[in-house]
């Protein structure tokens, strides 16, 4: 995600007259996709004061009296707030809330970033859960966490699950002990793909995330992404085309996105260092795993083995075909599928038709 961040600041600094004008036309069309109407629509964003500081945070659905999902974006300092468009047919059966954590997005845009630590950010969160609750009048919201997310997520939904009726990571990040055959494939893929110096200095940072630096870790999740064509893929044809022709984002937005995430890799190096397994695998709420079929970033069976091990009064996994690491955003369509079938029936939601 930070290469593709850092491309888009490079676009906009490059980009011709022709370019931008056609980026403009787009961004009209996404924006008339973004419009809700309805009677009991909610469409509202902007800058709430969080931990002492102010952060963005966008509540979107067609009804407020749907379930709520709260997002727990990844990176850290990555955004969902690009994805609003890839998503927009969730919001008629969920009111789906995208919050900028510190760091990250327009909060990072905003200036003022405080303290930044996996505590403190853990803490923004049980506030921005409470003032969700609080605006939308109910009791518990579902967590919808991915990547980087999902690590603070599994934290939230053991220490506090009267907030919350359900957690759902995808990219799910089980953290612990790299797993030193997979490390070495990346080596390996990134030589054969004739790249040995990026293979040399990845080998040199070796497996003991302890030993780590906040760079050691972003250059880690950088070329891991690198080596797999698949989700380089992806990157280029979800995340920064979505980046790009964001109606809800300006050219400093997308010149900021690269710097929020570089700000961040000391986060990213302080989740990395916890332990999933050793921090409980027991959940008082439903608990569903969806993971990319072919996720690299963070594996299908590092996931699934953490699922097997949890304890829940209701637990589901799920594969999403054709799809990597952003599995979600990269296959909306199945990723709802799973959230009206298998999420919304053990919540008790109202199940509208499908569209």
């Amino acid at each position: 995600m930070l290469t593709i961040a850092l491309a888009a600041t490079a676009a906009v600094s490059a980009a011709p007259t022709g370019l931008l004008g056609h980026r403009a036309l787009r961004r009209r069309d996404a924006a008339r996709e973004l419009r809700i109407d309805t009677p009991h629509g909610i469409a509202e964003a902007g800058f709430v004061r969080i931990g002492g500081i102010d952060q963005w945070i966008e509540i979107r659905g067609e009804d407020r009296n749907n379930p709520v999902l709260l997002e727990l974006h990844g990176g850290p300092g990555a955004s969902n707030t690009f994805f609003a468009n890839r998503t927009r047919a969730w919001e008629r059966y969920f009111t789906v809330v995208r919050w900028d954590m510190r760091g990250a997005g327009k909060t990072f845009g905003r200036g003022e970033q405080g303290e930044l630590t996996f505590d403190r950010v853990l803490a923004d969160a049980v506030e921005v859960t409470d003032h969700v609750r609080h605006t939308l009048r109910t009791e518990k919201v579902v967590l919808l966490a991915n990547s980087f997310g999902s690590v603070l997520g599994l934290e939230l939904a053991r220490a506090y699950p009267e907030r919350y009726s359900a957690y759902v990571g995808t990219d799910q990040n089980i953290t612990g002990p790299l797993d030193e055959h997979k490390f070495a494939a990346t080596v390996r893929r990134l030589r054969d793909s004739g790249k040995p110096k990026d293979a040399d200095r990845l080998a040199a940072i070796g497996t003991d995330v302890t030993q780590w630096s906040p760079a050691d870790w972003g250059l880690h999740a950088k070329l891991t992404a690198q080596s797999d064509p698949m989700l380089r893929e992806i990157l280029m044809k979800l995340v920064l085309k979505s980046m790009w022709f964001s109606p809800q984002h300006r050219l400093r937005d997308l010149k900021a996105a690269g710097a929020g995430m570089k700000f961040s890799e000391t986060l990213g190096l302080e989740s990395a260092r916890f332990d999933a397994e050793r921090d409980g695998t027991r959940f008082e709420i439903p608990f569903f795993l969806f993971q990319g079929e072919h996720d690299s970033l963070t594996p299908v069976d590092r996931a699934r083995r953490f699922f097997d091990r949890v304890q829940a009064p209701h637990k589901e996994f799920a594969l999403i075909t054709d799809a990597n690491h952003f599995a979600a955003f990269w296959q909306p369509e199945q990723f709802l599928e799973l959230l009206r079938t298998r999420v919304l029936p053990v919540i008790g939601g109202r199940i509208p038709a499908p569209a």
